[in-house]
């Protein structure tokens, strides 16, 4: 991967839970946080389960604490993780892969 053009890029990331406020904040903190440090510039988006289809479109990917019940052409990622602390670096590996990758499906 070249680093200075993942850099150059800034990746759109939509963060859902089931009310947009508490959860889907402290994992799009721990994003912020973490992905730069890891060489990706990014900007998030904190929505509902149910508006993420409406956002989708304007997305590389979703990062979710709750089950989306939508078919959508980016990859949808369990985001619980950064909730437990277990499986986090995993999680975060799988979403530097996708984003790597620029994969619009799941």
């Amino acid at each position: 991967m070249d680093k200075n053009f993942v850099q150059s890029r800034i990746y759109t990331i939509v963060v859902s839970c089931g009310t947009a406020i508490a959860t889907s904040t402290h994992v799009a903190l721990k994003l912020k946080e973490i992905l730069p440090e890891r060489g990706f510039q990014i900007h998030t988006i904190q929505c509902r389960v149910s508006e993420v289809p409406d956002y989708a479109d304007q997305a590389d990917l979703v990062v979710t604490t709750a089950q989306v019940p939508y078919d959508l052409n980016i990859p949808v990622i369990n985001g619980l993780p950064f909730l437990t602390g277990v499986g986090i670096k995993e999680v975060i590996e799988e979403i530097i892969v996708k984003l790597s990758a620029g994969e619009k499906n799941q």
